[in-house]
């Protein structure tokens, strides 16, 4: 644990891609007890309408990025960042300070509760935020699971669900970082059983930590 964060919680970086069940398997730690920050949730409240992050993009991808009610288009920012790798870095510089901070407000807040997860999809690519976890878990399921559950969540065609797969840190790449896996293609059931498993392991690890 780093300095500043030596009274906080046994952490562990929730990661894993697009479709894999991310969100699913954070509401299951929830019920057992665990504190939970989701960066997901940290992005989406800094891009509404008020967000301390519009005003920043607003001067950087110009007024043609933010829709009528003041919040980011995310759409248009989705299909510009896809065909311009400069955009998408523009983006990251503004966010991800912005995400690092409230994330870390979170923790402090979060200090009486037996563990913390912390759900970050690009933890594979982000140093300071491994940096906060003890533990990496890795929520994985086959390709063609995957690829049906993001066309499906978000009504995307099958063509650009394979885009946002691509562009993601390969399967491989992050299960090398993962201390623990959750396999999810078998239904709640079995995802829930597993869950409970690790809970019971980072519970115990808490007093080793």
């Amino acid at each position: 644990m780093k300095s500043g964060f030596l009274e906080a919680p046994f952490c562990v970086g929730l990661t894993g891609g697009i479709g894999c069940g991310k969100s699913t398997v954070a509401d299951l730690f929830a019920e057992l007890g665990a504190g939970i920050i989701d960066t997901d949730v940290i992005s989406h409240q800094l891009t509404q309408n008020g967000g301390e992050a519009i005003a920043a993009i607003r001067a950087s991808f110009g007024n043609d990025y933010i829709t009528d009610g003041g919040a980011l288009d995310r759409a248009k920012m989705r299909g510009l960042i896809f065909s311009d790798a400069t955009a998408k870095q523009r983006l990251e510089l503004i966010l991800h300070p912005l995400i690092l901070e409230h994330a870390k407000a979170q923790l402090r807040q979060l200090q009486t509760k037996p563990y913390i997860i912390i759900v970050v999809p690009l933890l594979p690519e982000s140093p300071a935020f491994r940096q906060l976890v003890q533990r990496v878990l890795v929520v994985d399921c086959d390709a063609t699971t995957q690829l049906k559950r993001v066309i499906g969540r978000a009504g995307m065609t099958a063509t650009e669900a394979r885009a946002i797969i691509t562009q993601q840190v390969p399967r491989a790449e992050c299960l090398k970082l993962a201390d623990d896996v959750i396999h999810n293609d078998d239904g709640l059931g079995n995802l829930a059983e597993q869950v409970t498993v690790l809970h019971g392991h980072y519970s115990n690890m808490l007093y080793n930590h």
